[in-house]
C-alpha cells in the first residue's frame, strides 16, 4: 500500500549546546528537538541532531526521530533519519524511515522518504 502524506510542523522546543569549539575549526554542537505534527501525520517528535557549523554561518547535521503519532489514521511509532544543510536561513534536509521501525498499525511499514525545504513543512512518502 502506498501512501503520501503531507504535514506541517511546528518547533516546540530546541535545546542546542556546543560539545567541541576549537581556535579556527567548525564548531560542533547537538540539539535535543521536540516538534509537533498536524496534518496527514500527526502527533509529536522527539529528535536529536548532531550539528557542524562554518565560519559562514552554514552547516551540515544529521538527526534522528522518532515520531508517534498517525499517518493517514494509522497509529504508532517509527524513527526518521535526517541528513541536511542550512545556508542562507534555509535548512534543506532529506528525510528517511529508518526500515523496521514501525510500531503499532505503522509496524508494516518497510521504507520512506521524504523532504523539506525551510523549517516549516515536512512531506514523507511511504509504503
Amino acid at each position: 500500500m502506498k501512501t503520501h502524506a503531507k504535514a506541517t510542523f511546528a518547533l516546540n522546543a530546541w535545546d542546542e549546546k556546543s560539545y567541541n569549539e576549537m581556535n579556527g575549526l567548525p564548531k560542533l554542537t547537538r540539539a535535543s528537538v521536540t516538534k509537533s505534527y498536524q496534518g496527514d501525520i500527526t502527533g509529536e517528535g522527539k529528535l536529536e541532531y548532531l550539528m557542524m557549523y562554518r565560519d559562514d554561518g552554514s552547516a551540515s547535521f544529521i538527526g534522528l526521530e522518532r515520531v508517534v503519532g498517525s499517518v493517514g489514521g494509522r497509529s504508532g511509532s517509527f524513527v526518521v533519519q535526517h541528513s541536511g544543510t542550512f545556508k542562507g536561513g534555509v535548512a534543506t534536509v532529506t528525510l528517511l524511515v529508518v526500515p523496521g521501525s514501525g510500531t503499532g498499525d505503522l509496524h508494516g511499514a518497510k521504507r520512506g522518504r521524504g523532504i523539506y525545504c525551510r523549517a516549516s513543512r515536512a512531506l514523507l512518502h511511504h509504503t
